[in-house]
C-alpha cells in the first residue's frame, strides 16, 4: 500500500453538508475542513479503543511531522445561520451549590487519579485504588436524587423540557458543490504507516459536528495538487509537531466535556486548490481559465438574459474606462491597428439564472473570463483597471460599483469575494466536466446557414444541417474536438432561458464596410469524451452569447437559490 510519489486522504460527506464552526467566529462555517480537524478525528478514533494500537500511534506521530498537505475542495454555499435557543441538558434537581461542589470534587479526584496512573506507568497502585474508590463515591448521586422528601420542587420542575433554561447555539454549515475533499501529502509513507492510517480512516464516522457524517479512505499514488493561494477566509489550522501528545494532555484537563480549544499551528499560506477542472478531468477549451465574478445587487436584478450583450458591453466599457493606455490586445480583443486579435482574450460573460425548475432567466451577475493563455502583463493590466474602478467608488463614498445602461438607469454591482450564495454565480456551475452541453444563451453562428424558417423543405433541411455544422465548427475554433452530435433549436432548451428570436440582433463588422448580422440558435452539443468548461461558443462568445451549461445539471438546491434571489 506504499505510494511512489504522494498519498492522500479522501473525505466524503455522506449527507452532502459539512457542519463545523470557524475557530474565530461561532456564526461562521469552516470551509474547507482544516487539517488539524482531520488529525483530531484520527486521534479520537485511535484513543477510543480499549487498548490503543502502538503502530497507529506511530503513524499519527509520523503524520504530524510532515509538511502541510494540499487540499482539493470545491466551492460551497454557506447556509444562512440562525440562532437557536437549546434547552440546557444538565438541568438538575439538586442545588447549584451542591452541583458545583460535587463537580469540583469529581474533577479534582479525576485529575489526581490520572496523575497517579502516569507516575506509575499505568500500574494501579494502592493509592490509586483509594483515589478510584473516592472518585466512584463522588460520582454516585443515587442517594441525593432518590431522597424525594429532600427534593426542592422548583428544582424538579426545572427538569421538564418547557421549564429548562435555554442557551443560544449556532450551527453554521456549508453545502459543497462536490461532497468530496482530498488532502494530499507530497511524500511517500512507509508501508506500516500507510496500513495504520488506512485502518484509522475506516473507523472515522464524522468530521466536525455529529451530523457531519463522513466516510474516509486512504489513497495511494495520489495525484499531486498544484498548490495556489486563494481567498479561503480565516487562516487554515495545520498540524504541528507534538500535536498528538498535546491532545492527550488537553483531554486530561477537559475530559471531553469542559470547554477546550483545538491545538494547531497556523499555516503561513492556505494551500488550497479550488477544485476547478484539471486537464485529466476533460478536454479544456481555450476559453478555460480564471473567472472574476461580479454580483448584481438586489434591486439591480431585473434584467432578463436577452439583455446579456448590453450588460457585457457596458461592463467592458466601464473596465476600459479605468484601464491605462495602451490596453493590451489580450484584454481589449483588438490589435493596435484596430483589427480583431487572433489570440485568446478576456470575455465578458453575463450569468443568467437558468436550468432550475423555477428559473426565470434574470441576470444575476457577470464574470470576466480570463483564458489560461493570457499573459501575466495583460492580467495585471486588467487587475489594475478593476482596482482603479473600485478605488474610485470608495473615494466617492459608495460601497458598490455603478454601471450605466442604455435603459433603466444605473445598475449596482460588487466583486464577489469568497463563496457565492447564488448557484448561478459560482464558477463551478459553469466549469464542470461533461460530455453533453446545453446553451444558456443562444449561439451566434460564425457563418450564416440560410433560411431556417420558410422556403421549401429541402431548403430548410439544408439550412438546419448547415447550422449544426456551424456549431461544430465553433467548437473546433475554441480548441475542442469535433462533436459527436449537434442538435440546434430556435426554442430555449433550459428552464429560464429565452427563445433565440427574443434576443436583439447581433451584428459584427465584416471584411467589407457593412456589418454582418449573425444567426442566433440554441444547441445541445455532445462530445465523445468529457469536456471541461467554461465553454462559450460562436461569434458572440466574448459578449455573453453562446454560454453553455454542462448537463446533466447537478442537484444544486434550486429552491434555496430561488429563496435567496430578491
Amino acid at each position: 500500500m506504499t505510494s511512489d510519489e504522494a498519498f492522500g486522504i479522501e473525505v466524503n460527506f455522506l449527507t452532502g453538508r459539512f457542519v463545523a464552526t470557524s475557530h474565530n467566529d461561532r456564526r461562521q462555517p469552516e470551509w474547507p475542513p482544516h487539517p488539524a480537524r482531520l488529525f483530531s478525528a484520527l486521534v479520537a478514533v485511535w484513543a477510543d479503543e480499549d487498548e490503543p494500537d502502538a503502530a497507529e500511534r506511530t503513524a499519527l506521530e509520523w503524520l504530524e511531522l510532515q509538511a502541510p498537505p494540499g487540499i482539493s475542495a470545491s466551492g460551497a454555499v454557506p447556509r444562512r445561520v440562525v440562532q437557536h435557543f437549546v434547552p440546557v441538558n444538565d438541568a438538575s434537581i439538586v442545588s447549584q451549590s451542591w452541583y458545583t461542589r460535587r463537580a469540583n470534587s469529581v474533577s479534582s479526584l479525576s485529575a489526581q487519579f490520572h496523575a497517579e496512573l502516569l507516575s506509575s506507568d499505568g500500574e494501579l497502585t494502592k493509592q490509586g485504588k483509594r483515589t478510584e474508590r473516592k472518585l466512584a463515591r463522588e460520582r454516585n448521586v443515587h442517594v441525593q436524587v432518590s431522597s424525594v422528601g429532600n427534593t426542592n420542587p422548583e428544582s424538579a420542575l426545572a427538569m421538564l423540557p418547557d421549564r429548562r433554561g435555554r442557551q443560544a447555539r449556532f450551527y453554521p454549515s456549508v453545502t459543497p458543490d462536490d461532497a468530496r475533499v482530498t488532502f494530499v501529502w507530497d511524500v511517500a509513507p512507509p508501508d506500516k504507516v500507510a496500513h495504520s492510517l488506512d485502518g484509522l480512516l475506516r473507523r472515522i464516522t464524522r468530521l466536525g459536528h455529529s451530523s457531519s457524517l463522513v466516510s474516509c479512505r486512504f489513497i495511494s499514488n495520489a495525484s499531486r495538487i498544484a498548490l495556489q493561494n486563494c481567498e479561503a477566509g480565516p487562516a487554515i489550522r495545520g498540524i504541528r509537531r507534538g500535536q498528538l501528545a498535546e491532545l492527550q494532555r488537553q483531554f486530561l484537563r477537559h475530559e471531553g466535556w469542559k470547554p477546550r480549544s483545538l491545538p494547531s499551528t497556523r499555516l503561513p499560506t492556505p494551500s488550497i486548490e479550488q477544485a476547478a477542472p484539471r486537464p485529466e478531468d476533460g478536454i479544456l477549451p481555450n476559453t478555460a481559465g480564471q473567472w472574476i465574478v461580479f454580483h448584481l445587487m438586489p434591486g439591480s436584478r431585473s434584467y432578463p438574459a436577452t439583455r446579456a450583450v448590453e450588460l457585457a458591453t457596458a461592463m467592458r466599457a466601464a473596465v476600459f474606462h479605468h484601464a491605462h493606455d495602451p490596453i493590451p490586445e489580450e484584454v481589449s480583443g483588438h490589435a493596435q491597428d484596430g483589427t480583431p486579435t487572433a489570440a485568446p482574450h478576456v470575455a465578458f460573460v453575463p450569468l443568467p439564472y437558468v436550468g432550475f425548475d423555477h428559473a426565470d432567466g434574470r441576470l444575476l451577475g457577470i464574470a470576466l473570463s480570463v483564458p489560461n493563455a493570457v499573459s501575466n502583463d495583460a492580467r495585471r493590466a486588467l487587475y489594475r483597471a478593476i482596482g482603479n474602478w473600485e478605488a474610485a467608488a470608495r473615494n466617492a463614498g459608495d460601497d458598490a460599483l455603478k454601471l450605466t445602461m442604455r435603459e433603466r438607469g444605473m445598475l449596482r454591482l460588487s466583486r464577489q469575494h469568497g463563496l457565492a450564495a447564488l448557484v448561478s454565480l459560482r464558477p463551478n456551475t459553469w466549469h464542470s466536466t461533461s460530455r453533453r452541453w446545453i446553451s444558456a444563451t443562444p449561439i451566434a453562428l460564425p457563418r450564416h446557414p440560410g433560411r431556417l424558417l420558410g422556403g421549401s423543405q429541402s431548403v430548410r433541411a439544408k439550412a438546419w444541417a448547415t447550422a449544426e455544422a456551424s456549431v461544430a465548427l465553433a467548437c473546433e475554433h475554441v480548441g475542442l474536438p469535433k462533436p459527436q452530435s449537434v442538435d440546434v433549436s430556435l426554442s430555449p432548451l433550459l428552464n429560464g432561458s429565452q427563445a433565440a428570436s427574443r434576443f436583439p440582433a447581433f451584428t459584427q463588422n465584416g471584411r467589407g464596410t457593412s456589418p454582418v448580422r449573425r444567426q442566433l440558435v440554441h444547441a445541445v452539443v455532445n462530445f465523445r469524451r468529457p469536456v471541461s468548461g467554461p465553454l462559450m461558443l460562436g461569434a458572440g462568445r466574448f459578449f455573453g452569447l453562446g454560454l453553455m451549461r454542462p448537463a446533466p445539471i447537478a442537484d444544486l438546491s434550486a429552491a434555496a437559490e430561488a429563496r435567496s434571489i430578491e
